[in-house]
């Protein structure tokens, strides 16, 4: 082998290299979980940790918020979800103002969540058969919580969009009801009595009162 040949070989070694490398970092952005399959694991995941944890057994608020801050409002487009809850009054907000509105809003879901998580039994959760188009960037995942000893399912559907990081729920539709459109008449008056802050307010206050009833 000559030291041209063997420059050569050392060189295409490196790409080699590199391009495996450039494949392993590239890989989590772009194959993305699928809506489904998210959905399913998300609710698997947290049904079990709520089933088999103690302190959540025993109703801790501040144990059940952990819960759903770290397992799913990472999986939330929060923007998105409060831009719906606002309605026409997002676009006469500043970018600041829109921000704490995204943030006090998420604290209230959580909050909200936490309330629903202290009531679980034996609840189960059946999915229901879900399709999507090549191409597709928003979608909907339907399922419904079966409830211990009968009882009429409650239908949960996640409305979901994709993003860079992956599948996101910009709403949740309980029983026919949107999560966050449901709130829209509330923050509308709250607008109208005391503007954009007043509402920040408002929910601020509210948030700092512990879990919701």
């Amino acid at each position: 082998m000559t030291k041209l040949d063997a420059a050569l070989r050392i060189r295409a070694i490196g790409v080699a290299l590199v391009v495996a490398v450039l494949a392993v970092v590239a890989r989590p952005a772009t194959a993305q979980e699928a809506p489904d399959a998210l959905v399913k694991r998300l609710s698997t995941e947290a049904l079990a940790t709520i089933k088999s944890d103690p302190q959540i057994q025993a109703g801790d608020a501040t144990h059940i918020r952990e819960l759903i801050e770290t397992k799913l409002a990472p999986h939330f487009d929060m923007m998105r979800m409060t831009a719906l809850a606002m309605g026409k009054n997002w676009r006469t907000a500043t970018p600041e103002q829109q921000k704490r509105l995204a943030d006090e809003f998420r604290a209230l879901l959580v909050r909200t969540y936490s309330t629903a998580l202290t009531k679980y039994r034996d609840e189960t959760i059946e999915f229901k058969p879900f399709r999507m188009n090549p191409g597709d960037t928003e979608v909907i995942v339907r399922t419904q919580v079966v409830k211990q000893g009968g009882g009429q399912p409650v239908p949960i559907d996640y409305s979901m969009e994709k993003t860079p990081d992956g599948w996101k729920a910009y709403d949740v539709v309980i029983g026919g009801i949107s999560l966050v459109t449901n709130y829209r008449d509330e923050f509308n008056q709250q607008v109208q009595s005391g503007g954009i802050d007043g509402l920040i307010k408002t929910l601020s206050e509210r948030n700092k009162g512990g879990v919701a009833k």
